[in-house]
C-alpha cells in the first residue's frame, strides 16, 4: 500500500479583514504566544459557530482533514473563494494554518502564480539554478537537467533574457518546466496553467501524468477546466466555503461540482392543467439519456425531452404539441409531435399523455431555452409557454480536441470529407 505523502488534520485558516491586529498590544502578544506554543487562541471563538465569521474575520478553510497517498493525482475543485488557493499556499509553506496540522513527506515544488519563485532581474537560465538551489539540489544535478528543462519550456531563444521581459505565457512555460523536472516528491499546480496555450496545456498535463505514473510523484492540481481535471486526476476533493463537501473518485466529485454549481437550473417544470382549454401542457423536463434526472448535461450526452399534457375533451382532433429550442433569442428549430405521426390529427381521447423525444446531436456548449405549446393545426394556439425551461451544455469529459467540441458556433459539426488525389 502506498505511503502517505500528505496528512492534513483539522486544518483551518483565518484571515483578518481590514485590520492587522487585535486592537491592543496585549491581545496581540496573547495570540502570538498561543499560536507559537500550539495553544488555542484566546481571542478566537470556540465551537462550530466560530466559523460563521464576523466583520473582522474570514475563515478561508474550516476544519478540513484528509490524506493524500504517494503517487496520487488529486484534483482540487470549487468555485472562486472556496479555499483552494489558501490550501495550496499552506501546503507550499507560503502561509501558516490558524489551526490544525499538516504533515508532508518529501520536497514540494509549487506553481501557484505567474512568476512565483523567479527573480525578475535574473535570466531564465539563472532562475532555473535558483529554483534548484531552493529545493536543495546541487549544481551538478541541475546541470544534468538543464537541457531537458529548456527544451520542454520551448523558450530556448529567450533563456538568457531577464525574466522580467517575459510574457505571462513564457513565465508559465519555464516555471512549469522547472517544477516538473527538478527533484521534488510533490508537485502542486494551480489554475496558472490556464495562462498557457492549448498545446502547452496538453503537454503539461501529459507530463504531470507521467510524473505520477512513471516516477511515483504526488500531483495536486487545481483548475476550473473540468476536462483537464478529469483527464489528469484519479481522485478529487470539492471545496465549498472552506469545507470539503465531496471527496473520492474524480468522476463523482466533478459530477457533484457541476450539479452543485453549474447544474442549478431546474430540470423539470410543472404547470396547472387549465380545464377550460381543450388541451394543456402540465410539465416538461430535460435529462441526459441513460442517467438519473438532474445529472449534468455534457456535450457527449444524448439529451432527452419529456412532455406531459392533458386532453380535456373527448375525441379532440386537428391538434398538435409544439416544441421550440432557442439560444440567446435565436430560434434554432421547431418540432411538432405530428411530424412523424399524422394519425394524431385524427383525434386524441380525453386523458393524460406523455411524449418523449431526443434532441438532435448538434448542440455545442452553451445555454439554451425551451418553449412549449399546444393548439389546433393551422388555426391557432391553445397555449404558448415561452422560454419556460433553460439548460446548459458543459464540456467536462473531453479535452476539446476530439470532434471539434470547442470550436465556435451554436452547433457542433461532424462532417465527412471525401478526399481524392487529383
Amino acid at each position: 500500500m502506498p505511503a502517505t505523502a500528505i496528512q492534513i488534520d483539522h486544518l483551518s485558516k483565518k484571515y483578518r479583514l481590514g485590520v492587522i491586529n487585535n486592537g491592543t498590544l496585549w491581545q496581540d502578544m496573547q495570540t502570538f504566544f498561543a499560536v507559537k506554543f500550539g495553544r488555542e487562541d484566546p481571542h478566537s471563538k470556540i465551537g462550530e459557530d466560530k466559523y460563521s465569521g464576523d466583520k473582522d474575520h474570514f475563515w478561508a478553510l474550516k476544519d478540513i482533514s484528509f490524506d493524500i497517498k504517494q503517487g496520487d493525482r488529486l484534483g482540487i475543485i470549487g468555485k472562486n473563494g472556496a479555499g483552494k488557493s489558501t490550501l495550496l499556499k499552506i501546503l507550499s509553506r507560503i502561509t501558516t494554518p490558524t489551526e490544525g496540522t499538516v504533515k508532508i513527506k518529501g520536497k514540494v515544488a509549487s506553481l501557484l502564480e505567474v512568476g512565483t519563485g523567479f527573480h525578475g532581474e535574473l535570466t531564465g537560465r539563472e532562475n532555473i539554478y535558483l529554483n534548484g538551489a531552493i529545493l536543495g539540489m546541487r549544481k551538478r544535478r541541475i546541470d544534468e537537467k538543464l537541457d531537458e528543462i529548456i527544451a520542454f519550456s520551448g523558450i530556448e531563444q529567450h533563456i538568457d533574457t531577464p525574466v522580467k521581459r517575459y510574457s505571462s505565457g513564457m513565465y508559465v512555460r519555464l516555471a512549469f518546466a522547472v517544477a516538473a523536472h527538478l527533484d521534488s516528491d510533490i508537485l502542486i499546480a494551480d489554475e496558472v496553467l490556464a495562462v498557457g496555450d492549448a498545446e502547452f496545456q496538453k503537454k503539461a498535463l501529459g507530463k504531470m501524468q507521467e510524473l505520477s505514473t512513471g516516477e511515483g510523484r504526488t500531483v495536486l492540481f487545481v483548475s476550473h477546466n473540468m476536462a483537464a481535471v478529469r483527464k489528469l486526476c484519479s481522485n478529487g476533493i470539492l471545496l465549498k466555503d472552506g469545507k470539503i463537501i465531496k471527496d473520492g473518485i474524480i468522476e463523482n466529485v466533478i459530477e457533484k461540482y457541476l450539479n452543485e454549481f453549474s447544474g442549478s437550473r431546474e430540470r423539470e417544470i410543472h404547470f396547472n392543467n387549465d380545464e377550460k382549454l381543450p388541451m394543456s401542457i402540465i410539465s416538461i423536463g430535460i435529462y441526459p439519456k441513460n442517467k438519473t434526472e438532474g445529472s449534468v448535461l455534457d456535450i457527449t450526452d444524448t439529451i432527452m425531452v419529456k412532455v406531459r399534457y392533458k386532453v380535456n375533451e373527448h375525441n379532440l382532433n386537428g391538434t398538435n404539441v409544439a416544441f421550440t429550442l432557442s439560444r440567446e433569442g435565436t430560434v434554432l428549430f421547431r418540432s411538432w409531435d405530428v411530424d412523424n405521426n399524422q394519425d394524431l390529427l385524427q383525434g386524441r381521447e380525453k386523458g393524460e399523455y406523455e411524449a418523449e423525444f431526443e434532441i438532435p446531436d448538434i448542440l455545442n456548449i452553451g445555454v439554451y431555452s425551451i418553449s412549449i405549446g399546444c393548439g389546433r393545426a393551422g388555426i391557432g394556439a391553445y397555449q404558448n409557454i415561452d422560454d419556460c425551461l433553460e439548460f446548459e451544455i458543459e464540456n467536462y469529459k473531453t479535452d476539446g480536441s476530439a470532434r471539434g467540441f470547442t470550436r465556435g458556433g451554436i452547433i457542433k459539426s461532424s462532417i465527412d470529407w471525401n478526399l481524392v488525389k487529383v
